[in-house]
């Protein structure tokens, strides 16, 4: 295995100031997470858990939040590039793309779609020139997607074939109702396209309080499965998995979930991959 290989990235993670005041979903009734979170706060739950870098991923639909993140990144050297948003509607996205991808550490786009009224907002052909910017510039397209939205992502990668797609949170799987037929088939087929990766991550927050790992294994055993260890990407979704469990406990579980991978499975889930789809393309390793 490749020194390169042996890097550990969590993949997905976010920073905030609510002062900032462009976190619509971001209420007093998330109580715990209802506060700054800053690279102070993560820096010693990466080193506890042997993680050398982060994607620092948006969590405001606001261009103004994404210079945010990339004005902490250039300072903070353990993130190694963050995932941001762009109007992709606008009349103007390919220029908004073009001047955003000047900042090499900008790696992909997130367009908030869990927050979009239209569940067939992905299918949209307004769409088609923001993501052809995109394509050219070597940025990654996360989608921030449930079970509803799947067939509108199936439609958009049909039409973009060449856009490289991070399901988040595996689609985020109702394990509270529990019903899964649904998310499996949709999971499938989004498994069968091949530039079409899938992140580890926001899985506790889906379970509910009294998640266990009997409760997550069926999850995680069909993205295995579906995608393959090679296509799966480790993320904590921190601050947000805080809700459900701190960093720790849910970085051990995903570990002992994935206690069917051998090592080099296990490198690529934890940081290889990360590396290859995220960094690579941009300069970033």
């Amino acid at each position: 295995m490749s020194e390169a290989a042996t890097v550990r990235i969590d993949a997905h993670q976010h920073f905030w100031q609510l002062a900032r005041g462009d976190y619509g979903w971001l209420t007093p009734a998330l109580g715990p997470i209802h506060r700054d979170f800053m690279p102070e706060d993560l820096a010693p739950l990466l080193a506890r858990h042997g993680i050398d870098r982060t994607i620092l991923v948006q969590a405001a639909p606001t261009q103004a939040e994404t210079r945010f993140l990339l004005d902490i990144a250039a300072r903070t050297p353990l993130i190694a590039g963050v995932v941001g948003w762009a109007d992709l509607e606008a009349p103007d996205a390919p220029a908004r793309i073009v001047a955003l991808a000047a900042d090499p550490l900008l790696v992909g786009l997130r367009p908030m779609v869990q927050d979009i009224p239209d569940l067939g907002f992905l299918a949209r052909p307004a769409l088609a020139p923001a993501l052809a910017a995109m394509v050219a510039h070597g940025l990654v397209f996360d989608a921030l997607i449930r079970t509803e939205h799947i067939p509108a992502t199936l439609a958009m990668l049909a039409r973009e074939p060449a856009l490289t797609v991070v399901i988040d949170h595996g689609a985020k799987p109702d394990l509270i109702a529990g019903d899964l037929a649904a998310w499996r088939e949709g999971v499938t087929a989004l498994a069968a396209h091949p530039g079409t990766l899938c992140k580890l991550s926001g899985l506790v927050t889906e379970a509910g309080p009294d998640w266990s790992l009997d409760t997550l294994q069926p999850v995680v055993d069909h993205l295995l499965l579906t995608f393959g260890p090679d296509r799966l990407i480790f993320g904590s979704d921190w601050p947000v998995v805080t809700l459900r469990a701190p960093y720790e406990r849910w970085f051990d579980a995903a570990q002992a979930l994935l206690d069917g991978c051998n090592a080099d499975e296990r490198a690529a889930i934890f940081g290889g991959t990360a590396q290859r789809v995220y960094l690579a393309r941009r300069g970033r390793l």
